[in-house]
């Protein structure tokens, strides 16, 4: 992981004064970077069966993608509104400055999906809490939640459901 680590640049002062920001771009441009977050990302589910991987818009599909990948299952994208071109269902979220929505197409997740949800990094919780409620409602077997970063200090994890299988590779 400190490999990983390294190749993360920190951005203060990002998205707004106060803010430090890990951008996660930096270690994904680096082939050896990119090689080991998807090798350990893809050993803690490599036998759990997973059939989806859901990542989240819009950072959480390049991890979610490589996940999917290396699983052999299929990927999903949760996106944000308007963005799917057939029928789909929602989930809306509370943030610091408003609500905010995410989509998934309505025949994504079945009954016999073992679900991995994926995003980069875990703070606040709040979207990936929306995207879990929704691929619940689609009653898979099993959900799994998973970052490559959690900032622990925001306690995010909090703000997930208490029955969330959650894991990070990093933590800050």
């Amino acid at each position: 992981m400190e490999y990983i680590k390294s190749k993360i640049r920190e951005v203060p002062d990002y998205p707004s004064k106060g803010i430090l920001f890990y951008d996660l771009t930096t270690a994904f441009k680096d082939p050896r970077a990119l090689h080991i977050i998807g090798w350990d990302l893809s050993q803690l589910y490599r036998d759990k069966g997973v059939t989806k991987v859901v990542g989240i818009e819009s950072r959480g599909f390049i991890g979610g993608s490589i996940l999917a990948f290396e699983l052999g299952a299929g990927f999903v994208p949760a996106r944000k509104p308007g963005k799917l071109p057939a029928d789909t269902v929602s989930a809306s979220y509370q943030k610091e400055y408003g609500v905010d929505t995410i989509e998934m197409h309505r025949d994504a997740i079945g009954p016999d999906d073992i679900v991995v949800l994926h995003d980069d990094v875990l703070a606040t919780g709040g979207t990936m809490a929306a995207a879990y409620k929704l691929v619940k409602s689609m009653n898979p077997k099993k959900i799994y939640v998973n970052f490559i970063i959690e900032l622990t200090a925001l306690n995010g994890r909090a703000n997930l459901p208490e029955e969330a299988d959650v894991t990070s590779l990093i933590k800050y």
